[in-house]
C-alpha cells in the first residue's frame, strides 16, 4: 500500500507507523466526503478543516526536519487549491 520511500519519509519526520496509516484512511474519507454530493454541507466543512490541518501539519513537520523549500511551496499550493475549492463549493451552493 505504501512505498518504502513513503514509509521511511514518515519515520524520518518522527511520526509512528500507525500515524501514516491513520492519515491515509482519513485522507480517503475526506476525499469521498467532498466528492459525494449527498453529504451534508456541515460534514464537508469538517473535511475541509481536516485537510487544511493535514497540510499545516505537513508544513510544520517539513520545516522542523529542514526539508527543501520546494516541499513547503508544494504544500502552500495545495492549501491554496483547498481554499479555492472551498470558495467554489459555496459559490455553487448559492446558485
Amino acid at each position: 500500500m505504501f512505498s518504502k520511500a513513503t514509509i521511511d519519509g514518515v519515520r524520518e519526520l518522527g511520526f509512528p507507523d500507525f500515524f501514516r496509516i491513520q492519515l491515509a484512511i482519513l485522507k480517503i474519507l475526506a476525499i469521498l466526503i467532498l466528492i459525494i454530493p449527498q453529504v451534508p454541507l456541515q460534514i464537508k466543512e469538517w473535511a475541509y478543516a481536516g485537510i487544511g490541518l493535514f497540510f499545516i501539519t505537513a508544513i510544520v513537520a517539513h520545516i522542523a526536519h529542514k526539508d527543501s523549500i520546494f516541499i513547503l511551496l508544494i504544500n502552500i499550493v495545495f492549501i491554496g487549491l483547498l481554499i479555492l475549492s472551498h470558495m467554489y463549493l459555496h459559490k455553487i451552493l448559492k446558485m
